[in-house]
């Protein structure tokens, strides 16, 4: 199916797309490092790929993806762009509230950054009781058994960040931004206080990476997305089924 892309679209199409099928898809992303490896962008990337097919499967229209996030914990180092926690929930609301006004009927958020989905909770919540509109937040849907199966290497503490596991989705999206030859693996000590305090991961890792990303590779990203964009879609039409 045709990706229908909002930027690309005049506002007849895009009328016709909503009348066709009220659901738009939400690409959220970070700007951050991500290692010597891997670029800036990761989390736009993987957000935006994982949208497109979705979008592809579904009918649903694909909004311009948000390059920005709550990445704190990264500012101190170059490139890092980062957003107040509740200006991203602020910007996912306003999202929505300029979609209702002409028949979205459904907002997905698919998340490639685990730090905005405190944002996405939380606006969820707030726009249920706010709007005639159904919202439903998407991050790497049983990431945790994915991650089992198809890589070789544990995450550190529950968290996915320049490791084996996005590496590897990135060897599969965007391989041209990949460096291996710079991959390493790292994971450092966590302090008693670190989550009950202001101790942040920026303190913690001297590369950046929280893994082993020199295991990663394209086969394990592939199986990875591929198994990603089949239950997000499913989840998606279970969506629009209630609205």
């Amino acid at each position: 199916m045709k990706i229908k892309e909002l930027l690309y679209m005049n506002r007849d199409e895009v009328k016709e797309a909503i009348e066709q099928f009220p659901v738009a898809i939400l690409p959220l992303g970070a700007t951050e490092q991500h290692g010597h490896h891997l670029p800036l962008g990761v989390d736009v990337f993987l957000a935006e790929a994982l949208s497109r097919e979705i979008c592809a499967e579904t009918g649903a229209l694909l909004l311009p993806t948000l390059p920005f996030g709550y990445s704190w914990v990264w500012r101190d180092i170059p490139g890092t762009v980062s957003l107040q926690q509740h200006h991203v929930e602020h910007v996912i609301k306003d999202v929505a509230h300029s979609l209702t006004r002409y028949g979205v009927k459904l907002l997905v958020l698919v998340n490639g950054h685990d730090a905005n989905n405190t944002s996405m909770k939380y606006a969820a919540r707030e726009l249920a009781d706010e709007l005639d509109m159904s919202v439903v937040y998407l991050f790497y849907p049983n990431w945790e058994k994915v991650m089992k199966e198809h890589c070789e290497s544990p995450a550190w503490h529950g968290m996915l960040h320049a490791c084996e596991f996005e590496t590897s989705l990135m060897l599969a999206v965007r391989p041209d931004l990949v460096h291996m030859e710079r991959a390493v693996r790292e994971y450092p000590d966590k302090p008693d206080l670190y989550g009950k305090s202001s101790i942040s991961l920026g303190s913690l890792s001297k590369s950046g990476v929280f893994g082993d990303a020199t295991l990663a590779t394209a086969e394990k990203g592939k199986k990875m997305f591929d198994l990603f964009v089949s239950e997000m879609g499913k989840l998606v039409m279970e969506a629009y089924k209630g609205c």
